[in-house]
C-alpha cells in the first residue's frame, strides 16, 4: 500500500524573531517582480527573503575569503554597495 502524500508540501519554518512595523517607499513593480521570482506570498515575505539572500551572499563571500584567502571581486562594482566592517 502506498503512503499518502500530504496535501500541501511542508515548508521549513524559521526561528521566530521580534518584528517591528516599518514603512518604506518601494516600487510596487519591483516588489511584484521579486515576489514572482522568489515565489513568496506577500510583500513582507518578499522583502525578508531578499534580505536573507543578501546576508547569505555576504556569509559566502566571507567564508570563501577566510577558507582560501581569495578575495571575491564585485562583478558590477558600485560605490554605494561597499560593505562596512
Amino acid at each position: 500500500m502506498k503512503k499518502k502524500k500530504p496535501a500541501r508540501p511542508s515548508v521549513a519554518r524559521k526561528a521566530s524573531e521580534a518584528k517591528v512595523a516599518m514603512s518604506y517607499r518601494l516600487s510596487p513593480a519591483r516588489i511584484a517582480r521579486a515576489r514572482k521570482i522568489l515565489g513568496t506570498t506577500s510583500a513582507t515575505a518578499t522583502i525578508e527573503e531578499a534580505l536573507d539572500l543578501v546576508l547569505f551572499r555576504a556569509e559566502l563571500i566571507d567564508g570563501v575569503t577566510q577558507a582560501f584567502g581569495v578575495p571575491i571581486a564585485e562583478r558590477f562594482p558600485d560605490s554605494r554597495s561597499k560593505r562596512r566592517r
